[in-house]
């Protein structure tokens, strides 16, 4: 996985002045542009496609500097039509348009090439174990809200407080099959894992195919497949957020799994009555690698 993602970082800088096709070095790196991308933006800390940009505008900005010439012709070799969409993509990393840096020097904000590294620490083990399921349904009431990666996310709070006291346990007594309980359901979600991108958010139960289900909820189809599943117990959801992080530092380069497309799953199997710490489980879907 660090080879792949270094693979394609090189990739990038070989194609920055034309259009990159993420599919096409992904293909001959044994991986899939799906998990490329989520495991890129977990561990670069932003999304592939924030990194293209900032690296097209720092190639960009030394042009700028060193070339006296037409800017709409610096555009044009990064892949921009008009000088309009250029400078709001130069202002958007250097903070000032190219015109004030040919005339003023800078400001500049670089982003340098990045190189992945896998530092081996041993000293937080993963209680993770992995299960085949047939096909099954998330049902419960889904809502779409912004992706927030560190603390509480107010907007998924909000949906769940407009819910019924009584429609929690008619939603347990639904749960008829694995992950079990009450459900965080996290579903479309961007391939970049963008913070502020919209996701879809079902907060609901399990229930195999053969289950009725009532109208007025929403359901996610959920192919057959294997997930990862990982124990995690502490902090909420400060804990939780944690070994989501690792799963991409530290597991998945450690292991023969890649992340596949569908919904990710916390159950929440026990929990302090002010929700301040909590026993969870985390399904990821996988496969072979």
């Amino acid at each position: 996985m660090i080879a792949a993602l270094n693979r394609l970082v090189e990739y990038i800088d070989e194609h920055l002045t034309e259009e990159i096709d993420i599919s096409a070095v992904t293909s001959g790196l044994g991986t899939t542009e799906y998990h490329l991308r989520r495991m890129f933006s977990s561990l670069a800390g932003m999304p592939l496609s924030e990194y293209v940009r900032r690296r097209r505008m720092t190639v960009a900005a030394a042009e700028v500097l060193a070339d006296d010439g037409d800017l709409l012709g610096i555009a044009v070799r990064h892949g921009y039509g008009s000088t309009e969409a250029f400078n709001r993509a130069f202002r958007s990393v250097h903070g000032v348009g190219p015109a004030d840096v040919r005339r003023d020097g800078g400001p500049l904000r670089s982003q340098p090439q990045l190189r992945f590294r896998l530092t081996v620490e041993g000293n937080s083990p993963m209680d993770t174990r992995i299960t085949d399921r047939p096909a099954f349904r998330l049902v419960g009431h889904s809502a779409r809200v912004p992706l927030i990666h560190h603390g509480v996310n107010p907007h998924i709070q909000a949906h769940i407080a407009t819910l019924p006291e009584a429609e929690h346990p008619r939603l347990k007594r639904l749960s008829d099959t694995e992950p079990s309980g009450l459900l965080q359901v996290s579903a479309d979600v961007d391939p970049d894992y963008a913070e502020g991108s919209e996701l879809t958010y079902l907060h609901g139960v399990a229930v195999s195919e053969a289950t009725t289900v009532p109208d007025d909820l929403d359901a996610i189809e959920v192919p057959a497949g294997t997930w990862a599943v990982f124990h995690v117990a502490g902090s909420y959801p400060s804990a939780l957020q944690s070994a989501w992080a690792a799963t991409a530092t530290d597991w998945f380069p450690s292991n023969p799994w890649r992340l596949r497309p569908g919904p990710s799953i916390v159950a929440v199997l026990d929990r302090a009555a002010d929700f301040s710490t909590a026993t969870c489980e985390l399904w990821l879907p996988v496969e072979r690698a």
